[in-house]
């Protein structure tokens, strides 16, 4: 891999520190940085390793740093280490990480989701969800219902639904007894909802909270 630059990009290694040698990566909630530093010491020399933890409870959320002294050793790490570590270089430390996170996480899903959702509505496995709904005769409709320990944001959680086509309207609305999320979701079709439902029930968004989604009633015959 060979990184070039403009010369009116300023120094070349205040580019590097900022963009060429830290990459972010996707890691078991049990690792310390010790066992980080351990994963990626084969791909170069570390400068230091860090992981992301949950401001309030102190629990990592999965997510790590790793930072080389060249970008060489960045962009190895990067090619070679396993897949599930989802290796990417990280953003300049002037964004925000939430922000990052966020980005991170959408392009992640959308990535998994690119390859089946189009033409999803003629995948085997969709077919036989749909048939299997069916057969246990769960009540099926256009609309969901989307509950979260954590609020919603509503442009965030309509990107993230709006990734299965036929998407009709995202409504987050507060619960007023706790400071949860609560949403309706409403598709186009009954195939497009049972697919997401499939895609994103028990999905992390964010990191570490888990979604839970079912069917809503939207007054239309099920059989259908």
């Amino acid at each position: 891999v060979f990184i070039a630059q403009s010369r009116a990009s300023g120094s070349h290694r205040d580019l590097e520190d900022e963009e060429l040698t830290r990459i972010f990566v996707m890691i078991p909630k049990t690792y310390t940085e010790e066992d980080l530093r351990e994963k990626f010491k084969m791909y170069g020399d570390i400068e230091y390793c860090s992981i992301i933890k949950n401001k309030t409870t102190g629990e990592s959320k999965g997510l790590g740093y790793v930072r080389y002294l060249k970008p060489s050793q960045a962009a190895r790490a990067i090619e070679e280490c396993d897949r599930s570590y989802r290796a990417i270089l990280a953003e300049p430390k002037n964004k925000s990480s939430e922000s990052f996170e966020h980005d991170y996480y959408s392009n992640n899903m959308r990535q998994e989701l690119r390859g089946s959702a189009l033409p999803f509505c003629m995948q085997p496995e969709c077919c036989s969800f749909e048939k299997a709904e069916t057969r246990i005769q769960e009540p099926v409709s256009k609309r969901l219902s989307v509950v979260s320990r954590l609020p919603f944001i509503q442009e965030q959680l309509f990107a993230l639904f709006d990734l299965v086509p036929g998407l009709e309207y995202c409504d987050v609305q507060r619960e007023p007894h706790t400071n949860g999320g609560y949403a309706v979701i409403q598709y186009s079709t009954v195939a497009s909802a049972i697919y997401a439902k499939y895609k994103l029930h028990g999905f992390e968004y964010p990191p570490g909270n888990r979604l839970t989604v079912i069917f809503l009633e939207d007054g239309n015959d099920s059989s259908e």
